[in-house]
């Protein structure tokens, strides 16, 4: 059973390589900017995955940290892209 784990998490995350670089290809290219922010919200979740796939292979629980590091940063990441987005600049200064 070990073996058919570690076989379905290393496809798993070919898989999620071949999204991520696919997704980097709609980043760079992307139409709009709308798309690019949500390419990369999307690259920000596959390495949430991949991470999450490396603790499975490593039979370790020290990597769930680091799956809530990367959410966090990335909930950030898209609140502070779509203020840039919506307004043009990410913090307002009142000039009064």
């Amino acid at each position: 059973m070990s073996d058919l784990i570690q076989i379905v998490a290393i496809v798993c995350m070919i898989v999620i390589t071949i999204s991520i670089t696919l997704l980097m290809f709609r980043v760079v290219k992307g139409p709009t900017n709308p798309d690019r922010a949500v390419a990369l919200d999307a690259i920000g979740i596959n390495l949430m995955g991949m991470v999450g796939l490396s603790a499975i292979l490593l039979v370790t629980t020290r990597l769930n940290d680091v799956i809530l590091l990367v959410g966090i940063l990335l909930f950030i990441g898209t609140i502070a892209l779509a203020k840039y987005i919506e307004k043009g600049v990410i913090i307002d200064r009142d000039n009064d």
